[in-house]
């Protein structure tokens, strides 16, 4: 068999002609001339080795090779046909789909609740999973489609699709009863915060980085793998700890925390969302961009 010949034009003209019994049924069907469904039912029979078809009464019985391969071509070309009539527009309300995204725990502080409660307003039947990938483990997660999206301050991912979300910049908490807010009102010096103790949570290396820059770095006395455990480590300690922002505003009460005010060295930074190019036409894809702009861009913190 000379697989080289057969296209998918010969295997539509067999369906027709196996499906109907009739070449004629099946030119008409075609919009083809009975002449042309003739030649091409020829050069498939050429191909195949097998005559396909044979004339019993008025119709075409097909062989017990036809039958095999309409087995075959019968269900391939309906799911064709099914792939391109879908409706390009994604109808967010009744997808199933599973949301997959990069973030890291103070990420999904930060983004997860607004995106969590628009999800359940405008998409409902949408599943999101979560989990922070190595950074460089996500250009091919998201090339792949391993993951949809990575959100966050990711400045060594490259040849990703990605748009900035919001600006935010770090800042630092301490317990709302402790020391130093005494002698300083919460305008704290370089020099006041070199009489703290820190607190850092490993995966995120910008803090490290300006404790570093600080000369504080030596003053760093418990590192954590999580961010969940930061806030109540704050609030029965004198410790401090250096946290976006945006992030530390949802745990301001006047009762329990409070925020330096300070100037921190390069501090600021920018929240983006990532993507690979080969989904830039998915309207799933398409609709989940702009509800991340819609929620996140609209509502930017940190200045």
């Amino acid at each position: 068999m000379n697989t080289d010949e057969l296209d998918m034009n010969l295997l539509r003209l067999f369906e027709a002609v196996y499906r109907l019994g009739s070449v004629s049924r099946a030119a008409d069907a075609l919009g083809l001339s009975q002449p042309s469904v003739s030649q091409g039912l020829t050069r498939l029979r050429l191909a195949l080795g097998d005559a396909l078809f044979v004339r019993a009464g008025g119709s075409m019985r097909p062989t017990l090779r036809a039958e095999r391969l309409a087995s075959v071509v019968q269900p391939a070309i309906a799911a064709i046909q099914d792939v391109l009539r879908e409706d390009d527009a994604f109808n967010p309300s009744r997808s199933t789909m599973t949301l997959r995204l990069h973030m890291s725990d103070i990420g999904e502080a930060r983004l997860l609740p607004e995106l969590i409660a628009a999800l359940h307003r405008e998409a409902p039947g949408v599943r999101v999973q979560t989990a922070p990938l190595p950074h460089a483990q996500i250009a091919d997660a998201l090339e792949t489609g391993a993951i949809h999206f990575a959100l966050g301050f990711l400045p060594s991912v490259a040849g990703t699709e990605r748009i900035e979300l919001l600006h935010d910049r770090y800042a630092v908490l301490v317990r709302s009863g402790h020391p130093l807010l005494a002698r300083t009102n919460k305008r704290a010096t370089v020099q006041d915060l070199r009489r703290l103790e820190f607190v850092a949570v490993r995966s995120h290396s910008e803090t490290f980085r300006i404790l570093q820059e600080l000369g504080l770095d030596g003053r760093l006395v418990v590192t954590s793998e999580h961010f969940l455990a930061l806030p109540a480590i704050i609030e029965r300690t004198d410790l401090a700890v250096v946290m976006p922002h945006a992030i530390a505003l949802r745990f301001i009460d006047t009762e329990r925390y409070a925020l330096l005010s300070n100037t921190l060295p390069r501090s600021t930074f920018t929240v983006s969302l990532h993507w690979s190019r080969r989904f830039n036409l998915d309207p799933a894809h398409q609709w989940m961009r702009r509800l991340f702009v819609e929620l996140f861009t609209a509502n930017e913190t940190g200045s």
